[in-house]
């Protein structure tokens, strides 16, 4: 039985209905001739979501991604230092001085996943400061998202690769050379290690495209493909990955007084949060329609419970496996 076939036979009630209903919502959304986002909030890379997403990206599935600056790095941190990753199943017994003894050992913990620093932080560093410097020699300006294609394109790291390419998604994305938009990439490692660059004067901030410069091109992104069944929003997780592009479409209408923009056509949600004192992750998708992000018929979905479990169900029968 292939993973489609039993997740239709078996998902028939309450949270997996609902996934089952998202994926189906997907696929027609997509065969009507629409357009998809994804976006990335929490440690999806870490947890290699990119063994489903990235054929997703392959078979044009996905047409843009806004992720955070922490999804962008660490999918290539997996690339390139797999091997060096250490797990901690039994994460939730851990004492502070078991989590110091991380740190000292340059371990950062994500959940039960440690990054190793050295030869994932670090390794990225010493290649990215020469794309970082040669930009801002040559008076070239760029997107956060474009200086990682550059890196990932230039063969430069696949001395280090360390899981099968196919697996990274961001290989695929640079291959297919997708938008992506990375709203306060400030925040990730490698934006960190940015700023310390322009505090000691070895680069100026300007030569890092920012979240404004961001919210421009998508603005002109927008209404150039929003065309017949128009995009759909397929959000994992919450916080600034889906709170930054979806307000795209009251701004161009309330703000930009332009007419005739269509709101999100197809609304998805895959979230463990709960509604509760003014949360956003939490909130229902009805909620936005109140602020000009989603029509009243927009087909809108929320699955309950982890990303790390139902996107990939989900991608599997977009995907038809």
């Amino acid at each position: 039985m292939q993973i489609t076939d039993f997740l239709k036979h078996h998902y028939k009630h309450f949270n997996s209905a609902a996934l089952i209903d998202a994926a189906d919502g997907y696929i027609t959304h997509l065969n009507e001739g629409g357009k998809m986002m994804v976006t990335l909030a929490g440690a999806m890379s870490t947890a290699e979501l990119g063994k489903s997403l990235a054929e997703m990206i392959r078979q044009d599935k996905i047409h843009i991604i806004s992720c955070t600056g922490a999804n962008l790095e660490e999918d290539i941190m997996n690339l390139v230092a797999h091997s060096h990753y250490k797990r901690v199943p039994n994460y939730r017994d851990l004492s502070p001085q078991e989590e110091w003894e991380l740190l000292e050992n340059h371990y950062n913990r994500v959940t039960d996943t440690c990054i190793p620093e050295e030869e994932a932080f670090r390794r990225l560093q010493k290649h990215l400061w020469d794309i970082w410097s040669t930009a801002e020699n040559n008076g070239e300006r760029y997107f956060p998202h474009e200086f990682m294609y550059k890196l990932l394109l230039s063969g430069v790291l696949e001395q280090y690769y360390e899981i099968d390419p196919k697996d990274s998604w961001m290989l695929a994305a640079a291959e297919k050379n997708i938008p992506i938009v990375v709203p306060g990439w400030e925040d990730s490692t490698m934006g960190n290690i940015f700023t310390s660059y322009c505090i000691k004067g070895e680069l100026k901030p300007s030569t890092m495209k920012s979240g404004i410069e961001y919210m421009m091109w998508l603005a002109d992104w927008y209404p150039k493909n929003s065309g017949g069944k128009g995009v759909g929003f397929f959000q994992i997780g919450g916080g600034i990955a889906g709170d930054f592009p979806i307000c795209v479409v009251p701004m161009l209408y309330q703000d930009l007084e332009m007419h005739d923009i269509p709101f999100w056509s197809y609304f998805c949600q895959i979230s463990d949060s709960t509604t509760s004192y003014g949360s956003y992750s939490g909130a229902v998708p009805n909620e936005k329609i109140t602020w000009g992000k989603l029509d009243i018929d927009t087909p809108k979905f929320i699955v309950e419970s982890d990303a790390t479990i139902v996107a990939p169900l989900i991608f599997a029968i977009v995907l038809g496996w």
